[in-house]
């Protein structure tokens, strides 16, 4: 799952990225009220962790322009206030959840799988594919109904060339889906994945095929 974290105080920002990317997601960070209105109109995260008291705009004031682009993603507020009206005022503009600073990393974490659990009951259950299964909200891949283990990365690789359907997803895209916007990640580090993924799906009758110059796609193949 890719996850934007609007915050400005940058240890705090820097802290939730490390937590979560640990955790096998990616994440973009944004410091700036003005520059994350725009970045989030056209962005591909999943999930929104917006600090309230931002310079330039303020996270009400994107969070109420995001609900008007009729954009329903999740949206975990932060605020270093604790006052009832201000909880209320964020969930008015359109939160799904708040965490009042100073917080716990744990809890955090909590609240961001219960909203992602929360976001894939909106959108497609699982995704399926051959014999693989794939659930986005647990990010859990099944080969009847057994578990298939896969290092964190893989998974994501698998996430972004299954939710494609078949198209083909372009390697920057790839890179952007495990890593994050711009992160300073060589086009090998992609290669390495798809090439161990390749071979795990292989025997399932799954075949990751490359398209020079485009990026890769998954498809039904046959079983060796």
């Amino acid at each position: 799952m890719r996850i934007a974290i609007i915050e400005d105080n940058e240890s705090i920002a820097k802290g939730i990225a490390y937590r979560l990317e640990d955790r096998g997601h990616a994440t973009d960070i944004i410091d700036e009220g003005i520059c994350a209105d725009e970045f989030l109109r056209d962005d591909k995260n999943d999930l929104i962790i917006l600090d309230i008291n931002l310079p330039g705009m303020d996270g009400l004031a994107i969070l109420r322009a995001l609900r008007r682009r009729d954009d329903h993603r999740p949206v975990l507020l932060l605020t270093a206030k604790s006052d009832i009206s201000d909880r209320v005022a964020g969930l008015d503009a359109g939160a799904d959840d708040y965490l009042v600073k100073p917080f716990e990393m744990d809890e955090l974490e909590a609240r961001v799988r219960a909203l992602s659990r929360r976001r894939a009951q909106s959108i497609e259950d699982v995704i399926t594919l051959g014999a693989i299964t794939f659930h986005p909200g647990t990010r859990e891949a099944f080969v009847n109904d057994a578990p298939l283990a896969l290092p964190r990365r893989e998974v994501a690789v698998l996430e972004a060339l299954l939710a494609a359907r078949a198209r083909v997803v372009p390697k920057a895209d790839l890179l952007e889906h495990l890593y994050g916007t711009g992160a300073a990640v060589e086009d090998s580090a992609i290669e390495v994945h798809i090439s161990r993924l390749r071979k795990k799906l292989a025997p399932l009758g799954l075949d990751i095929k490359t398209h020079r110059g485009l990026g890769y796609s998954l498809i039904e193949g046959d079983r060796p």
